[in-house]
C-alpha cells in the first residue's frame, strides 16, 4: 500500500479524477443537486487504502447508486448539479474538517489501514487537493444563481444500506431536514400519497447536525434544502437509479412550486 509523499508531493498526480464532477452547469432548473459520496474513487499515491476490492465495492467506500441517479436527475430537472468522485474513505466531503469521521480509522467493522498514523500534512493535502475543491465548487455554482436574483433549492443526494447492525431497515427513501420545512414538508406529503415507505428523519436525523454539506450551503446561508437518502437496493442498477429518478422529479419540482422555491428575489 502507498500513502501520500510525506516530503509535500501533490496528492493527485496523472490519472486521478478532478476533485469534482459538474453535470448539466447551464442547467436552467431552479434547483442544484450535490452528491458527497457518488465515487469511490482513491488517488494513486494512496494504493488501495489497505482495503480489497471487496471492501471498496461496499457502502463503507461510497452511496451505492446515488451518481446514477443524481446524473439523470439533473437531467429530469434541468438542474446543474456537482458530484464528489472520490471514495469518502480517503476524506468525507459530509463531515467537517477534524470531526473523527472525516478521514476514518474504521468504518462498519471493517479497519482503514491507509488512514492509521496520518501525520497533519497527509491530512492537509486530503483537505487542499479533494475536500475544499469540492466544496468550492458548489459555493461557485450557488453564488453564480444568486448573482442573477435567484434563490435554488439545495437538494443533497444519498443513499443508505439496507440492513445497518442487523436491522433490515423498512424505509424506500427518507427525508432528513433540520429548522426549514419549506422543501421538507411538500414533499414528505408527497412521497407518502404515492404509498412509499418513507422515513422523516430516517434512516438518519437531519436535527444532529452531524453532517456538514446541506448546512453549509443550505441552512446556513438562508437556501431551502433537503436532503434525500435513497435505499441502496432499489438503485443499485442503471434501470433502477432511472426509474428513481424519473419518480422524484416530478414531486420535487412539484413540492419547490408549492413552496415558492427558486422564484426571482427582490432587488
Amino acid at each position: 500500500m502507498r500513502s501520500e509523499n510525506r516530503g509535500g508531493a501533490p496528492l493527485l498526480g496523472e490519472g486521478d479524477p478532478l476533485a469534482f464532477e459538474i453535470v448539466n452547469p447551464d442547467g436552467a432548473g431552479r434547483a442544484i443537486l450535490i452528491a458527497d459520496h457518488a465515487g469511490r474513487a482513491i488517488p494513486r499515491s494512496l494504493g488501495s487504502l489497505g482495503l480489497d476490492a471487496t471492501d471498496l465495492a461496499r457502502h463503507i467506500a461510497w452511496d451505492i447508486g446515488i451518481g446514477d441517479v443524481t446524473r439523470s436527475l439533473a437531467r429530469h430537472l434541468d438542474a446543474p448539479a456537482v458530484l464528489a468522485p472520490y471514495s469518502r474513505l480517503v476524506i468525507d466531503p459530509n463531515r467537517r474538517l477534524g470531526d473523527p469521521t472525516s478521514i476514518a480509522q474504521g468504518s462498519d467493522g471493517v479497519a482503514i489501514p491507509g488512514n492509521r498514523g496520518l501525520d497533519p500534512r497527509a491530512r492537509q493535502a486530503r483537505a487542499r487537493e479533494i475536500f475544499e475543491p469540492y466544496h468550492a465548487a458548489v459555493a461557485r455554482l450557488i453564488e453564480s444563481r444568486r448573482r442573477a436574483r435567484l434563490d435554488p433549492a439545495l437538494i443533497s443526494m444519498h443513499s443508505f444500506t439496507p440492513v445497518m447492525n442487523g436491522f433490515e431497515r423498512p424505509w424506500q427513501i427518507g427525508i432528513l431536514w433540520n429548522r426549514d420545512g419549506r422543501l421538507p414538508v411538500p414533499l414528505l406529503r408527497r412521497l407518502a400519497a404515492t404509498g412509499l415507505c418513507v422515513g422523516d428523519n430516517e434512516p438518519y436525523s437531519g436535527r444532529d447536525e452531524h453532517g456538514y454539506s446541506i448546512y453549509v450551503h443550505g441552512q446556513d446561508i438562508g437556501l431551502a434544502h433537503v436532503l434525500i437518502e435513497i435505499r441502496q437496493d432499489l438503485i443499485d442498477t442503471r434501470h433502477g437509479a432511472e426509474g428513481w429518478a424519473a419518480r422524484l422529479a416530478g414531486l420535487i419540482a412539484a413540492s419547490m412550486e408549492e413552496a415558492g422555491i427558486g422564484e426571482e428575489t427582490k432587488v
